[in-house]
């Protein structure tokens, strides 16, 4: 396991934990965002090849090899889709906190129980 991979998960830990123990909307928004940036750094991770090289075929990768030496784009591709709907997800969520916070006056979760289904 590489170290982005490693740093990926602590990150993915550390944002649940903030998700499941702060009673604050701000914190909990936070945590999510967390979340969000180590599993962008797991993917990235998981289509890294050391020593690889960009997925052009030219006269510096050759064709026989070219299979075992270009790193996927895929992941990488996917990742700046994700930044973007995180991003937006996250932009809602805080729009939604904002519009809470000036109906009610508070952002702690205990004082919305009445939301609940």
């Amino acid at each position: 396991m590489t170290l982005v991979t490693t740093i990926g998960l602590l990150l993915m830990g550390v944002g649940l934990w903030a998700m499941l123990t702060q009673r604050n909307l701000f914190k909990i928004i936070i945590g999510f965002s967390i979340i969000d940036t180590g599993i962008h750094l797991v993917i990235v991770s998981i289509g890294y090849i050391r020593g690889g090289t960009a997925p052009i075929l030219d006269e510096a990768v050759g064709t026989s090899a070219a299979v075992a030496r270009v790193v996927d784009p895929l992941p990488s591709a996917l990742v700046l889709t994700a930044i973007v709907i995180g991003l937006a997800v996250t932009a809602l969520m805080l729009t939604y906190a904002v519009q809470l916070h000036r109906r009610r006056g508070s952002l702690l979760i205990d004082d919305y129980k009445e939301l609940k289904w």
